[in-house]
């Protein structure tokens, strides 16, 4: 990240942590968005060829935003989203499982009788 764009973010940065993992980075900036940085850990998946998230900030689309996999084997992906709002979301394992976030913020029950992973921003 460059000086210039480092000066745009407000002192405002979390990590959201649960049992030693660190899941969820949250960079704030000053016109009203957030990078949130999803990380889904290799021991959540451990053979995983692609991992999506999925959620209401991509219409629960199961294609639209595929995670990379890093070379620890644990699977990341950045999103810009607005400040202000709850986003609930899941990870969906080679098109098969689905998986909360260890770390998630918060979690809702869903119509499936499972819950959904939150992240406030």
């Amino acid at each position: 990240m460059s000086f210039l764009r480092k000066k745009n973010i407000s002192s405002k940065e979390k990590k959201s942590e649960g049992n030693g993992l660190k899941s969820i980075k949250k960079s704030y900036f000053k016109n009203n968005t957030c990078k949130v940085t999803f990380s889904l850990p290799k021991d959540a998946a451990p053979n995983a060829k692609k991992v999506y998230l999925v959620g209401q900030f991509n219409d629960w689309n199961q294609k639209k935003t595929p995670m990379k996999k890093l070379k620890t084997g644990d699977f990341s992906l950045p999103l810009t989203l607005k400040q202000g709002e709850e986003y609930e979301y899941r990870y969906l394992i080679d098109n098969a499982k689905w998986e909360n976030d260890w770390c998630a913020d918060k979690y809702i029950p869903n119509l499936y009788g499972e819950n959904n992973s939150v992240v406030v921003v």
